[in-house]
């Protein structure tokens, strides 16, 4: 059965797109749901519609997070930590701190979820944080940790 999803699905589609499913996925979940209308000559129409509507948000996103991305590119952030003789840190640095610091350094504000921070930094040092910005706008932020 051919549907136009009305939601991103993850593995399925994005909004707007009309894809192929077994009825029975259809029927019992995707319509029910809200998630997808049979597609009907009509509705072709309307799902073109949804992926102009969703191209154009895209392109707005990615444009804002290339510009956040060149302002971020040559910022090293310094963050003083208090630290034993090993230099091992009472606590860590996680991503609050990263984020915190960004916004009172430089003014820049960031969603937690940009933020690829696999574990939290134990130890002073320079570190490479992965920031995703969106889906094809990634760049590292040079964090180095200080002893107090």
């Amino acid at each position: 059965m051919k549907v136009v999803l009305r939601s991103d699905i993850i593995g399925l589609g994005k909004r707007g797109d009309i894809v192929t499913v077994a009825d029975g996925y259809a029927r019992n979940y995707l319509v029910p749901k809200g998630r997808a209308i049979v597609a009907s000559k009509g509705i072709v129409n309307q799902a073109n519609a949804m992926r102009n509507s969703r191209d154009i948000k895209d392109h707005k996103a990615k444009t804002s997070a290339e510009e956040l991305a060149a302002r971020l590119v040559g910022i090293s952030m310094k963050i003083n930590a208090k630290t034993s003789k090993e230099d091992k840190l009472f606590g860590s640095v996680g991503v609050n701190e990263i984020l915190q610091t960004l916004k009172d350094q430089y003014e820049i504000e960031l969603d937690r979820k940009a933020v690829h921070l696999d574990e939290p930094i134990k130890l002073v040092g320079l570190y490479q944080i992965p920031l995703k910005l969106h889906s094809e706008v990634e760049i590292h932020l040079s964090v180095e940790v200080l002893p107090e």
